[in-house]
């Protein structure tokens, strides 16, 4: 029966009926052809983005590598010079002497020469 129904058809219908169906599919395929254009546009503006974003933390990264090398060598540099302070015994030992020879006690050139003349006018 089908085939009686297709064959009573006009074919002008049936051209006109194959047109509109090509042209839905042809709407369709341009529609897709679109969405994936835009698609692959967002992808690459993502990857150009990214890559950006990663040029910038690998720059940060190698100076923070700098940052931290010139701290280590100040921290270095520092060790070494508190190697070469004097330590606690040594203080004491310092300190010890200056205590006994109290150099609060010490008198200047112009006591000792008054000293002198006083000394020489007593005699």
């Amino acid at each position: 029966m089908e085939s009686n129904i297709s064959s009573q058809q006009d074919p002008q219908e049936v051209i006109f009926d194959l047109n509109s169906r090509i042209r839905i599919l042809e709407g369709k395929y341009s529609l897709s052809r679109e969405r994936m254009f835009v698609i692959n546009q967002n992808m690459i503006d993502h990857y150009k983005k990214q890559t950006q974003d990663i040029k910038l933390l690998q720059q940060e990264i190698k100076d923070l590598k700098k940052e931290s090398e010139s701290l280590k060598g100040t921290i270095r540099k520092i060790l070494e010079e508190m190697s070469r302070f004097a330590n606690k015994e040594s203080v004491t030992v310092l300190e010890k002497y200056i205590n006994f020879w109290n150099p609060l006690n010490f008198v200047t050139e112009e006591e000792v020469i008054e000293l002198i003349k006083n000394h020489k006018r007593s005699k």
